[in-house]
């Protein structure tokens, strides 16, 4: 198996990404990806990422009928999205690796987010350690902050190491 590798890039990672760009950092598809652009990067500190919210979202059709709420757990994964893109651009082997869940906390709903809204996605780096990290990430409807949470990642392998159990696997 292969180390993690992390090294200073040469080039400056861009200020802005385009959704093609997002797709070759981060491994999501639809309909899983749930960022559309990064508006502002700062390398190992923060980024901003837009989501546009529209009605033909998949999740819409059950969450609510008549009432379409995007869920909460999927703008945390907005968040993690926007947070995974800004730590992978440290990996110059990200084909290799995934960002992953480590915690959720003091995760807020504010207010609901419809079909029509743009999310601001924004995720600031609290610590980040090798293959570890903590960000606080916000979602803002216009001015007003609309959820936020402090979420906890780490990079792993994609590949685990063989004989590894189910729940290993999962990081």
């Amino acid at each position: 198996m292969s180390e993690i590798v992390q090294t200073e890039p040469e080039v400056a990672a861009p200020i802005t990404l385009d959704i093609k760009q997002i797709m070759e950092i981060l491994p999501h598809r639809y309909p899983f990806l749930l960022i559309d652009r990064i508006v502002e990067l700062e390398r190992k500190k923060r980024i901003v990422a837009i989501k546009n919210v529209t009605m033909n979202e998949p999740f819409f059709q059950g969450h609510f009928p008549g009432m379409p709420i995007m869920p909460g757990v999927l703008v945390v994964e907005a968040m993690a999205q926007a947070g995974g893109t800004l730590l992978l651009t440290e990996f110059p082997n990200r084909d290799e690796v995934l960002v992953v869940f480590a915690g959720i906390e003091k995760a807020k709903f504010r207010r609901p987010i419809t079909p029509g809204d743009q999310l601001r996605i924004t995720v600031e780096v609290l610590a980040w350690r090798g293959t570890a990290g903590r960000m606080e990430g916000k979602a803002y409807l216009g001015e007003k902050v609309a959820a936020e949470a402090i979420i906890t990642c780490r990079v792993v392998h994609r590949k685990q190491p063989t004989g590894a159990s189910e729940g290993e696997a999962q990081g």
